[in-house]
């Protein structure tokens, strides 16, 4: 079977390496000890922003050349296209608020996680939008967080953000959790000379990737209103 066509020609997301002492999956890379050192205690000059991390699947909402919007999955692929029932739950709540994307310029895509499925953590959403965005980009440029707050803000649900530097115990103990029955972790993003150095995560050491995915599907959101929330 042919695979269908990537939007954007290229997958939609990368990884994202892990500070040591993070909770390591399958495939997953640390960075080196001093770039952690400038996330958790000296910054060297730079700035380091802090998010709290969602654990949910990766998805974007691209505007392609042509100026329509499509949403992906993490791979690049349309997500209409995904064998999965939540990137077409996605694509049609995409659909529905088109208008949270207006700030898009064509070649620009806003990544985001997508709760509506729970993966390995159940989120209360009674009062929270299913999608979180945390990355505005370009090819594989990010915006800084400061124009990625700006032009998102207000329009789409953002993770919950500090600044740094910080060790993540402490982050996690400050950043509000977005309704999570277990708090995965954080995310640090650190930035120099006006763009984006690097990105590092940290993932608590008791956190089962993927638990709630096994059987039929755990849903933290419902769409019980014409996707309103």
């Amino acid at each position: 079977m042919t695979k269908p066509d990537k939007p954007i020609g290229s997958k939609a997301y990368g990884s994202i390496p892990h500070i040591p002492g993070s909770r390591l999956g399958p495939g997953d890379y640390t960075i080196h000890q001093g770039q952690a050192s400038i996330c958790t205690t000296d910054a060297r000059g730079r700035t380091v922003w802090v998010q709290t991390k969602l654990d949910g699947s990766c998805v974007s909402v691209a505007r392609i050349d042509g100026g329509d919007l499509v949403a992906l999955g993490r791979a690049g692929y349309a997500a209409i296209t995904s064998p999965h029932q939540m990137h077409h739950v996605f694509d049609a709540w995409s659909t529905h608020h088109a208008d949270r994307f207006a700030f898009l310029k064509p070649g620009e895509r806003v990544v985001g996680e997508w709760l509506a499925q729970a993966h390995g953590t159940k989120y209360d959403l009674r009062d929270r939008p299913p999608f979180v965005a945390f990355d505005i980009m370009r090819g594989t440029t990010r915006a800084t967080m400061g124009e990625f707050i700006d032009r998102a803000a207000g329009l789409l649900a953002i993770p919950d953000t500090i600044s740094g530097p910080i060790e993540p115990g402490a982050a996690m103990d400050t950043l509000d959790d977005y309704g999570a029955d277990e708090p995965e972790g954080v995310v640090y993003r650190v930035e120099h000379n006006g763009a984006v150095e690097f990105l590092a995560k940290w993932v608590h050491a008791d956190k089962v990737d993927g638990k709630y995915l096994f059987g039929d599907p755990v849903w933290n959101w419902v769409d019980t209103d014409g996707g309103a929330t």
